[in-house]
């Protein structure tokens, strides 16, 4: 009897979880306006975002999960998406210290896409190796030493809105974008 009492008062109390964070609207109204309208400037179509997790503890794709289907932050609302392929993608996202196992993986993606591309590191493992800095499993100085780093989103992790804010900034910059080795 006192055991379904307890399952029974766990039923209808709250659940302990920390409320979501503030996210004032009119800035995620006007980071949404400045993202779609890039991203059509620039491409004349929604960015579309690949993820590679080069070996990292999961920080920066669960911050990534929140961006994507999360209730505040929407990824499609921004004309933003993730895409499963990375022909079909314009920026490639690495997460994680690049792994000696998989720097392999993650070049052959980078030459699987299309012009115009962008590399993005993010979070402080990706930039420099993080906590992991040193491991004789990762590649000496970050995704920079393996890829041509357009854009760097520090972090331990980042959080959503500062990932929107980088993409934004990539996006809105001047410089195009690297092209593809062999395009014209």
């Amino acid at each position: 009897m006192d055991r379904m009492r307890r399952g029974l008062r766990a039923l209808l109390s709250p659940p302990f979880a920390e409320p979501a964070p503030p996210v004032p609207a009119e800035a995620v109204a006007l980071l949404a306006r400045r993202l779609e309208a890039a991203g059509r400037a620039r491409l004349g179509r929604s960015l579309a975002i690949r993820v590679v997790d080069t070996g990292s503890c999961g920080g920066c794709e669960l911050e990534l999960a929140a961006l994507d289907g999360g209730a505040v932050h929407d990824l499609e609302r921004f004309g933003l998406r993730f895409v499963e392929s990375p022909r079909h993608a314009d920026v490639l996202l690495v997460t994680g210290p690049v792994c000696r196992n998989l720097r392999e993986a993650v070049e052959l993606a980078l030459g699987a896409m299309a012009a115009p591309r962008w590399v993005v590191a993010v979070g402080d493992c990706a930039v420099d190796g993080g906590v992991f800095k040193g491991s004789y499993a990762i590649e000496p100085g970050g995704a920079q030493a393996s890829l041509p780093v357009d854009l760097v989103i520090p972090g331990c992790p980042p959080t959503p809105v500062q990932l929107l804010e980088g993409l934004l900034a990539l996006i809105e910059a001047e410089d195009p974008p690297r092209r593809a080795e062999g395009s014209r």
